[in-house]
């Protein structure tokens, strides 16, 4: 892999773990960021909700979607927002598209460090609500795990729109759907997933006026669960639970009902270029 901090034309081969080779290399290259919930989403206490068969499982429908509302050809290039996580860059990169990975922060990094592909993945370290790139210059916007849990997530969407030549991708919960008793069983959520988050909830109409103020509007949507995801956790990746997912999306009720809910939103100018 390659690391690509700051200034786009520096360039720095990534080291294959988060040993100290790799924290010298990145110290100290981005500061200052203060609404920056990809830190923890970067780190492995974060990492450590989605291990073992039930993460595999929960990643899996996820990866999924996004791919099923990707359908740019191979050799696009895409920026994933937020995603020092690792769980769509490498995925991404390896079916074939030109990836960069923006994180708050250097430490964003480590993980995708970590990833054993043959696929190059750059890594930028900028805000970002600010990004060091130019407008339009990413075919594709990826982003999970992300909105929900940042302020001002209204500048985010018009920093996502900016940098989209074709389309922004992410994800959100959304009001309407069983997962909102998790609003009500929060605590219960915290005991069973020890290290959950406080999140946003949204009203998808509030996230289209969002991206229409910038010209983008949506096109696609896949819903991820019926059923809460803490409900998954504590089954312990549980086949019966999955099965019952899958019946409830073959018979439809998760396109009603599932939550968090994967959107793509297409630039109105390049739908009128492709009609």
């Amino acid at each position: 892999m390659l690391l690509r901090m700051g200034r786009q034309d520096r360039r720095f081969p990534l080291p294959q773990s988060d040993s100290t080779e790799m924290n010298k290399v990145v110290a100290g290259m981005s500061g200052g960021i203060t609404d920056a919930p990809d830190i923890e989403t970067s780190s492995d206490n974060y990492a450590s909700r989605f291990c073992g068969e039930v993460g595999q499982y929960l990643l899996g429908v996820q990866e999924r979607g996004l791919f099923a509302l990707m359908g740019q050809p191979s050799g696009s290039s895409v920026i994933d927002v937020g995603g020092g996580h690792a769980q769509l860059a490498p995925p991404m990169a390896r079916a074939g598209y030109v990836v960069t990975v923006a994180g708050s922060d250097a430490s964003c990094g480590l993980r995708l460090a970590q990833e054993q592909t043959d696929a190059p993945i750059d890594f930028v370290a900028c805000d970002l609500k600010a990004m060091p790139f130019a407008d339009g210059q990413f075919n594709v916007v990826t982003s999970v795990r992300l909105m929900a849990h940042i302020d001002d997530w209204q500048l985010l969407v018009s920093e996502l729109c900016r940098v989209a030549g074709e389309a922004v991708i992410i994800d959100f919960p959304i009001y309407f759907s069983l997962n909102a008793l998790s609003l009500l069983a929060f605590p219960l959520k915290k005991h069973i997933e020890k290290n959950t988050r406080t999140y946003r909830t949204f009203f998808g109409r509030e996230v289209r006026k969002a991206f229409a103020e910038h010209g983008f509007r949506q096109t696609r949507s896949w819903r991820q669960f019926v059923l809460p995801m803490a409900l998954h956790r504590a089954g312990r990746g549980s086949t019966l639970l999955q099965r019952v997912e899958e019946l409830m999306r073959k018979a439809g009720l998760t396109r009603i009902f599932g939550n968090p809910v994967l959107v793509r939103f297409d630039r109105e100018s390049s739908q009128q270029e492709n009609a």
